[in-house]
C-alpha cells in the first residue's frame, strides 16, 4: 500500500496578521505523521472565497487529503462553507436537525434564536457530518477526485476533539496497512555542524526508506529518525538500531528522547540521588529557577535561587570577595565559583549552580564582548566551570545560556554517579 499525502490549510485573516498563532497546524501535523500519512504543504490563507478555493484546487490536484481549519462559525464573515459548496459544485440546504440542536442549546443558556442561527444552519448538499462535543460547529466531510476533504473549527479544543474521535478512526481504516516511525534524540551542548560531522557515517548508510534530520535549538539539538513503510515490526526495528548506534557515537550529547526537557532529566538525576539543588543568577536573571520549577514536583528537589544581578547582592547574600570582584571582575570564573560557595551556604543545599555574564547588546568591552558567560556548578567539594562565547542577542543568550546551564548540571551529576 503506498504511503497516503496530506495538505494542511489554516483559513482566517487573523493567522496572515499574527494575532493569532497558527497551533492546529503542527498538532494536526504530528497525529497525521503518526498516523502514517505525509503531510506534504501546510498553507494559511485569507478568509476569501478566491483565496480558499485556489487553496483547494492546488490541494485536491496533488494529495489524498486535504484538511482545513478554520472559518466554519455562525457569524455573516464565515464564508468556508458557501465556499465548500462552489468549489465542490454542489447547493447550500437547510439542516432543521441542526437548527434544532443549536437552538436548543442556545435557549437552555438563555439566549436569543436569531436569523444568523438560521444561516448557520445551512451545508453544502451532502456533507457527512463529523461529531463535535465540544462546541456547536460540527466538522465536515467531503469527496472529490478520489481525495478526502477534511474540515474542522479552528478553535483547538473543538478541532481536537473532532479530529481524536472522528477524524483518527475514519484515516485508520483507510491507511492501516502503512506506517510511519519516528524517533527524536535529544542532545544539547554541541553544535549541529559538529554532530552532524560525528554522524555522518551512519546518516550516510540509512536505508532508502529511512530519514534524518537535524533540528537545531538555543543550546539544543534534536535528531529525528524516520522509516516509512508497510512492516511495523521491521520499522521499528530499524528505528531501534541506528538509535543505538548514533547513542553509542555521542551518547555524551544526549540528555533525552521524544518530549523530554532538560530540566525534566535533571530534576529525576536529582530526585534518584536525593539531592537538593539552589541557584545563583546573574545573568540569566531567573531563567534557571523558571526552567526547574515549571516541571511539577520539582520542590521535593529544588530550594530555590539568589538573583544576584548586582555586586552588592553578589557580596552581602553570596559571600563573594570584594578582592575577586575588584581583581577579576563579576563576569570571571572566580566569581562564578565564589556564587555556588555562596548559595551552597545561603541555601544550606548539597549542590548549585551559578550564572554570571554579559548578555548584552550591551555592555561589553575588547577583554570581555558582549555574550561573554561563565557557568559553575560544584558541590562544597569540587566544582566545575564552563565559559561561553555567545552572540549579541540579549534573550538568545539567556535561554542557550539556562540551557547550558542545566546541561552542565547533568553531566557534573553523572560524573558523580
Amino acid at each position: 500500500m503506498k504511503e497516503k499525502t496530506a495538505y494542511l490549510i489554516s483559513i482566517g485573516d487573523e493567522l496572515l496578521i499574527g494575532q493569532v498563532k497558527d497551533t492546529n497546524a503542527a498538532w494536526i501535523a504530528e497525529q497525521l505523521t503518526g498516523l502514517g500519512v505525509s503531510v506534504k504543504k501546510i498553507m494559511a490563507v485569507q478568509d476569501t472565497e478566491s483565496e480558499i478555493i485556489d487553496a483547494l484546487s492546488e490541494a485536491v490536484a496533488k494529495v489524498d487529503i486535504v484538511i482545513t481549519t478554520g472559518g466554519l462559525g455562525p457569524t455573516i464573515d464565515d464564508i468556508t462553507k458557501k465556499t465548500f459548496a462552489k468549489f465542490l459544485n454542489i447547493e447550500m440546504e437547510y439542516n432543521e436537525e441542526f437548527y434544532n440542536k443549536v437552538k436548543a442549546y442556545v435557549e437552555m443558556r438563555g439566549g436569543d434564536i436569531k436569523e444568523m442561527l438560521y444561516n448557520y444552519s445551512y451545508f453544502p448538499k451532502g456533507t457527512i457530518f463529523l461529531k463535535n462535543r465540544v462546541g456547536s460547529a460540527p466538522g465536515m466531510l467531503f469527496s472529490k477526485n478520489n481525495t478526502k476533504i477534511i474540515s474542522m473549527p479552528g478553535v483547538p479544543p473543538e478541532m481536537k476533539s473532532i479530529f481524536v474521535e472522528e477524524v483518527i478512526p475514519l484515516l485508520n481504516k483507510d491507511n492501516s496497512d502503512f506506517h510511519i516511525i519516528k524517533k527524536t534524540i535529544l542532545t544539547a551542548g554541541e553544535l549541529e555542524a559538529v554532530i552532524a560531522d560525528k554522524l555522518k557515517d551512519i546518516v550516510n548508510d540509512l536505508p532508502k526508506n529511512m530519514s534524518f534530520a537535524y533540528l537545531p535549538n538555543l543550546g539544543r539539538v534534536r535528531l529525528r529518525l524516520t522509516a516509512r513503510g508497510n512492516n511495523k515490526s521491521k520499522l521499528e526495528q530499524l528505528i531501534q538500531i541506528f538509535s543505538l548506534k548514533i547513542h553509542e557515537r555521542i551518547g555524551d550529547l544526549i540528555f533525552g528522547y521524544e518530549d523530554d526537557t532538560i530540566a525534566n532529566v535533571v530534576g529525576k538525576i536529582l530526585s534518584e540521588n536525593q539531592l537538593h539543588l539552589a541557584t545563583a543568577e546573574s545573568c540569566t536573571g531567573g531563567m534557571i529557577a523558571h526552567f526547574v520549577t515549571s516541571i511539577s514536583g520539582s520542590s521535593a528537589y529544588y530550594k530555590g535561587s539568589v538573583i544576584a544581578y548586582s555586586n552588592e547582592i553578589k557580596e552581602q547574600i553570596l559571600g563573594v570577595s570584594h578582592k575577586t570582584l575588584e581583581k577579576h571582575g563579576a563576569v570571571s570564573e572566580e566569581t562564578a565559583k565564589e556564587m555556588v560557595s555562596g548559595v551552597l551556604k545561603a541555601l544550606n543545599c548539597n549542590i548549585a549552580l551559578a550564572t554570571t555574564g554579559i548578555a548584552g547588546p550591551t555592555g561589553g568591552t575588547k577583554e570581555k564582548p558582549v555574550g561573554t558567560i561563565w557557568l559553575a556548578v560544584g558541590t562544597k567539594d569540587r566544582i566545575e566551570t564552563l565559559k561561553l562565547q555567545l552572540g549579541k542577542n540579549r534573550l538568545k543568550n539567556i535561554e542557550t545560556s539556562t540551557v547550558l546551564a542545566l546541561n552542565l548540571l547533568r553531566k557534573f551529576l553523572l560524573s558523580k554517579k
